[in-house]
């Protein structure tokens, strides 16, 4: 029986439930594109701490690349004028603890020096300051048709650059798909003094649909220390986005 059997269909629901209470921030996350390599376990379980067992879909481990834009990011105390917004590119793969499914970051890349001293300093995130930088379609494409996005990062010499189609049309993903194991996650696990933290957001499910990857060059999975550089990704997803509720990280024992 595969780890991901272990964690129920009732839990990853649960998992995308609204918290109780006010949340200390909301940000918006922009035309995601979410590439997915299938790495063996054992690299996995290498790389992520002991205390967060590994999810796993079928008995398949999943480690992430997603590009996107940050956009209106702001606690809840900060005037709506003040938000800012950044690029990201995230590398990530799938953990549970405690019966709770999440996401363990291996790296986060922003160009906003801001965003990651407070991720760093507020969440205890793998935050870095890169270059990055992106395109947009340049009109709006008829219904059915593709939009053109590239993204690119350059974190001191790292670097990682897709160029890709994204499709109009959208669904939503089941539970119990593949879909939904590696996009419908809500907790993100980090580890600060031998102790596991956990932070939620609550959003709608994404729209999403499979993209065409036109070019991927990346040195930041390797980075992290997957041998993945060369291959093409196995998942190819783009979302146009979800508005986001942050709340604020605290013991993941609680």
């Amino acid at each position: 029986m595969s780890h991901s059997s272990l964690v129920l269909d009732t839990e990853r629901r649960a998992a995308a439930v609204r918290p109780a209470g006010r949340n200390s921030g909301t940000q918006k996350w922009q035309h995601l594109l979410l590439l997915h390599w299938e790495v063996p376990f054992e690299t996995v379980r290498r790389l992520v701490p002991a205390e967060l067992e590994i999810d796993t879909f079928d008995g398949r481990c999943f480690v992430g690349l997603v590009p996107f834009r940050m956009r209106q990011i702001r606690p809840t105390w900060l005037p709506r004028r003040l938000a800012f917004n950044f690029f990201e590119t995230n590398v990530r793969t799938y953990v549970h603890y405690r019966g709770r499914p999440g996401v363990y970051f291996f790296s986060l890349d922003a160009n906003s020096r801001l965003a990651v001293w407070a991720a760093r300093l507020g969440w205890s995130l793998p935050y870095f300051y890169a270059t990055m930088n992106g395109t947009a379609p340049t009109s709006e494409p008829a219904k059915g048709s593709f939009n053109r996005w590239t993204y690119a990062c350059d974190r001191r010499g790292l670097k990682s650059h897709v160029d890709f189609l994204a499709p109009t049309s959208l669904a939503t993903a089941t539970v119990g798909t593949l879909e939904y194991f590696l996009l419908e996650r809500y907790y993100l696990f980090v580890q600060r003094a031998k102790k596991v933290y956990a932070g939620q957001v609550h959003h709608e499910p994404y729209p999403f649909a499979t993209a065409e990857l036109l070019e991927c060059h990346d040195q930041l999975i390797s980075a992290a220390g997957f041998p993945t550089q060369g291959q093409p990704p196995s998942l190819i997803h783009y979302s146009p986005g979800v508005d986001v509720e942050v709340f604020a990280i605290q013991s993941a024992t609680r």
